[in-house]
């Protein structure tokens, strides 16, 4: 493994190997703190070297750090052979095979079972080497009789998709010491729907800061236009965008985080933390936050914004970079989703190709004027594409617009200003009541009027049912694939209000061809708005118009808000 150009990134692997020294306890814990991010569903440790030499005491601190319990309870495997944990991430297995004679005796001990989907630990894998997985991370500990007795070496050696992990803790190391936070405290921390993972960082003066692990993704098989999904939806495969946009978006007076330290090639960056207050308290919203938040959107929708930034190129310079137009092919084979996977996993329904193709057809023609266009590109604006309650902070410490703590954003595109709203104002996560909904909406339009007097609001209008049914379609195939596909059921919990706000856009005259697709098609959609209209008309089960405080009857038939 190639070490890390000065300040600029990880080079080309040529090896997966990586020295360390130990001098003692705190140093083990240490590197058992830098390797537990590595390790998820399905992984193999296995950790060699002679008796004494500080395997069981370096998977005692690993295992705690992976349960996130520092006074865990860790007993040698020694006897038992098999000791199982219950991880913050998945299961962990901890193994000693010393008593092993024959690799055979391991299925006797429910080793295929006990290890499916978890953290595997192993010492001592010389014992049943051949049926152990070749994709492995393996540590070797040496003792050093010139050194204290508290001393030891450790080789990290990455074997198969393991070695670009362990070039990544590496370059991880590598970023830490080149920017004082070697020595912090690391906690983690909740992530969201994507790969990367954050930590929260305490130095021992008290200091703190966020690291933000996002490797580079690989691009998917192309799909259409010999494009892969991700380059037609125009999402960052890479953090640079991230990078890129957190700069921009505090030159121009908004509250994104500052890049403290950068590795880009290897994804990593230590970021400013801007707290865990949110704009929301529980399930419910906080209205006079989400109104700082919609006036943020409206002063950057208002104001003039650069297509292109400045991004850094890796090697300690920086390069333009052009943010990408939210055009009509990603806005169409986002909705796609919906017939791959909502329409199949959750509502049933096996769409035959010409459905399929009709849905997308319909979509296309509908979107067409709020797609962007480079012709149009002086019309547009930031799209920032994840602005919602989970990626909003609350910073009382701040003035005005600055109260707003932007944290997500590395998708931005150029797109109409509508998306954020719709997205703000039709949360996926939390109920914005109809009322609410509007109120606020009346906020930004007439925030944007006060500045704008040629701002034309029913167009605005229009855009943002237009906008919302599009990103409701997409978040409810979305949130099915992360179910089905990635194994995270929790979003399946958020299905029925995503629902509401499809409905919502429907009942707008400029979806009324989609609409109608949906009663041919898939009527099941359709079933929670009858649920409440029953609730509200006992006596008529099934009214020719839902009743006016329905959700989204109001924007639907006036088609100005305001």
């Amino acid at each position: 493994m190639s070490e890390l150009a000065s300040g600029t990134g990880r080079t080309t692997v040529d090896t997966s190997i990586w020295h360390k020294e130990l001098p003692g306890e705190a140093a083990t814990a240490a590197l058992a703190a830098d390797i537990a991010p590595l390790l998820g569903p399905g992984d193999l440790l296995t950790l060699s070297g002679d008796l004494g030499t500080g395997k069981t005491s370096f998977a005692r601190a690993l295992i705690r750090v992976l349960v996130g319990d520092p006074t865990l309870e860790v007993p040698s495997p020694t006897f038992t052979l098999m000791q199982l944990y219950e991880g913050e991430r998945c299961p962990i297995v901890h193994a000693d095979l010393y008593r092993i004679s024959r690799p055979e005796d391991l299925a006797e001990l429910g080793w295929e079972e006990a290890g499916e989907g978890a953290i595997v630990i192993v010492e001592w894998p010389e014992h049943a080497r051949e049926v152990l997985n070749s994709d492995r991370l393996d540590i070797a500990f040496f003792l050093d009789p010139a050194q204290p007795p508290t001393f030891r070496s450790a080789t990290l050696t990455g074997h198969g998709a393991m070695a670009e992990r362990l070039a990544n803790a590496r370059a991880l190391q590598g970023l830490f010491e080149r920017s004082g936070w070697h020595f912090a405290e690391r906690h983690f921390l909740s992530g969201d729907a994507s790969n990367r993972l954050y930590e929260r960082l305490i130095k021992p003066n008290g200091d703190h800061a966020i690291l933000m692990i996002s490797p580079p993704k690989p691009d998917g098989p192309p799909i259409r236009y010999g494009k892969s999904y991700s380059a037609i939806a125009k999402l960052a495969e890479t953090i640079h965008p991230f990078l890129a946009m957190s700069e921009a978006l505090r030159a121009h007076g908004f509250s994104a985080p500052e890049i403290f330290a950068a590795d880009p090639v290897a994804g990593l960056a230590i970021i400013e933390d801007l707290g865990n207050d949110q704009i929301t308290q529980g399930r419910e919203i906080i209205q006079e936050r989400y109104a700082w938040a919609v006036t943020a959107l409206g002063a950057m929708h208002a104001m003039p914004l650069p297509d292109t930034i400045r991004q850094p190129d890796g090697r300690g310079g920086e390069v333009p970079y052009h943010l990408p137009l939210y055009d009509i092919d990603a806005l169409a084979i986002e909705v796609e989703l919906f017939v791959e996977w909502y329409a199949p996993f959750i509502a049933g329904v096996q769409l035959a190709s010409g459905p399929k193709a009709s849905f997308v057809n319909l979509w296309r023609h509908a979107l067409q004027e709020v797609a962007a266009r480079p012709s149009s590109s002086a019309n547009l604006t930031w799209t920032l594409r994840d602005y919602h309650s989970p990626n909003i902070l609350w910073l009382p410490g701040r003035e005005g617009i600055a109260q707003v703590g932007m944290i997500d954003f590395q998708d931005c595109v150029l797109g109409h200003p509508a998306y954020d709203v719709a997205s703000l104002l039709q949360d996926a996560r939390v109920t914005v009541s109809d009322e609410v909904e509007l109120k606020l909406l009346g906020h930004y339009l007439r925030f944007r009027r006060e500045r704008d007097s040629s701002f034309d609001i029913a167009a605005f209008a229009r855009a943002y049912a237009l906008l919302g049914a599009q990103r409701a379609t997409k978040i409810l195939g979305i949130f099915t694939r992360l179910d089905r596909r990635d194994h995270k059921p929790a979003y399946l919990t958020h299905l029925p209000r995503v629902q509401f706000y499809l409905l919502k856009g429907l009942a707008h005259p400029a979806l009324a061809e989609i609409k109608l697709w949906f009663e041919t098609y898939l009527p099941v959609i359709f079933e929670p708005l009858r649920q409440a209209q029953k609730q509200v008309h006992p006596q008529n089960p099934e009214p020719e118009q839902a009743a006016p405080d329905e959700p989204g009857q109001d924007l639907g038939r006036s088609g100005d808000p305001s």
